[in-house]
């Protein structure tokens, strides 16, 4: 056990990480590997998409964690000869040098120790797997909020998916705000299509997405979730876009505002939000 990070064992018997100071689980329903190929990997099709990619194909993983997510995604398409570029993002370490140390009972780190102890210590790794894919991981330890507004991040790779994994917005509200989605969006190329699903189906967050600039759409049942959020910088890659119908819903809502703060702050939508969703491309 670790004085900030603790291993639990799940209902369907799979083992995860916690973080005790934050009194958070990862992936606490189905566990890490079921709930990155569900939200993630079958969601975005991307054995099919990395697999017809020739000029290689780039995630930003943002909320690095125990690593369960990339993990996962490289352990899927390890056969395929493509190349992988992940880009990961988190304000610390130590929940990868915890999952290091308990990589057998959590079972999808145990495969990549080696490479997963040089991201840890020297923030990149590239390695190829057996089955041909090659991976370039580098790792990024900042306040990612304040990040996106460096010159630095100007210089990374465009995405072609992001796995958007934060804490919830009660606990960790500066990462849910409407400025940090706009400077996501204004980060994309137009000429990379790109999605970005996440766990959260809440109002304010596909309000937050819409008025980012994203189109949004409803995303993959996860474990105890019936659905969840999808959003892109192109409609062709949402099967379930939101419609007006679902316009009406937003404005009985009592929690519908985006974030303006880091402050978790529950509001009606504001008139000026209202007009700025009517606007949207997706409802013209």
């Amino acid at each position: 056990m670790s004085e900030k990070y603790q291993l639990v064992q799940l209902k369907n018997g799979t083992y995860s990480v916690r973080s005790v100071a934050d009194a958070e689980t990862f992936h606490p329903v189905i566990g890490p590997v079921a709930e990155a190929e569900a939200l993630y990997i079958r969601q975005l099709s991307l054995l099919d998409r990395i697999a017809k990619t020739r000029e290689g194909f780039t995630v930003w993983d943002v909320g690095l964690g125990a690593a369960a997510n990339p993990l996962t995604l490289i352990a899927a398409v390890s056969h395929l000869p493509a190349h992988l570029k992940i880009v990961s993002f988190d304000h610390t370490r130590e929940p990868l040098r915890f999952a290091l140390t308990h990589r057998e009972p959590l079972g999808y780190v145990a495969g990549f120790y080696d490479p997963l102890t040089e991201l840890t210590n020297s923030n990149h790794v590239a390695f190829r797997t057996p089955g041909g894919l090659s991976i370039d991981w580098e790792l990024y330890v900042a306040d990612f909020p304040s990040f996106l507004r460096t010159e630095q991040v100007v210089s990374l790779p465009r995405p072609d998916a992001i796995f958007y994994d934060a804490y919830s917005p009660q606990k960790n509200p500066a990462m849910w705000t409407l400025e940090v989605f706009t400077n996501l969006f204004r980060l994309l190329s137009p000429a990379r299509p790109c999605a970005m699903p996440t766990y959260s189906r809440s109002t304010m967050l596909r309000v937050t997405l819409l008025l980012a600039g994203f189109f949004v759409g409803v995303g993959h049942a996860t474990g105890e979730k019936e659905e969840t959020t999808i959003a892109a910088n192109t409609p062709c890659l949402l099967d379930q876009p939101l419609d007006r119908n679902w316009l009406e819903r937003v404005r009985r809502s009592r929690s519908a505002e985006p974030l303006h703060s880091p402050d978790y702050l529950q509001a009606p939508l504001q008139a000026e939000s209202w007009e700025r969703l009517l606007e949207h491309a997706q409802f013209r």
